[in-house]
């Protein structure tokens, strides 16, 4: 995809991706890292450094409008934020330091599991 087309397409996306973090709960780089690979072309470094920007105000447009509505614990969503970026850092510094394709791997990987994970609790009944 090249000039306006991708704009448009990743204008679009990332409305999609923006609601569907925000209806589902799931983190954008599950939808957003494959569509950046796939379908713009990018390294997987690259997607996934992206992901993660645009991750953090995603989430926090997210969790202020379902704070207003009293849904949420702030006290929590702090310290997980806290740790959860030392563990970006960690995490980012492993990801530069393994070839591109192992990351590609380790990444088709994670969304295998959380599939599988997704698929056996919805069938499994409460």
């Amino acid at each position: 995809m090249t000039g306006i087309v991708l704009v448009v397409a990743l204008v679009a996306f990332g409305v999609v991706t923006g609601a569907t973090s925000g209806l589902l709960g799931v983190g954008g780089g599950t939808l957003m890292v494959p569509f950046l690979t796939l379908a713009a072309g990018m390294s997987q470094h690259a997607a996934e450094a992206t992901s993660l920007l645009v991750v953090l105000p995603t989430a926090i447009v997210g969790s202020l409008v379902l704070r207003r509505r009293g849904i949420g614990d702030l006290g929590l969503a702090l310290r997980f934020g806290a740790l959860g970026a030392a563990g970006g850092i960690v995490g980012a510094l492993l990801a530069l330091a393994l070839p591109g394709h192992v990351l590609r791997i380790m990444f088709a990987c994670f969304l295998l599991l959380v599939s599988v994970r997704l698929v056996r609790d919805s069938l499994v009944p409460r």
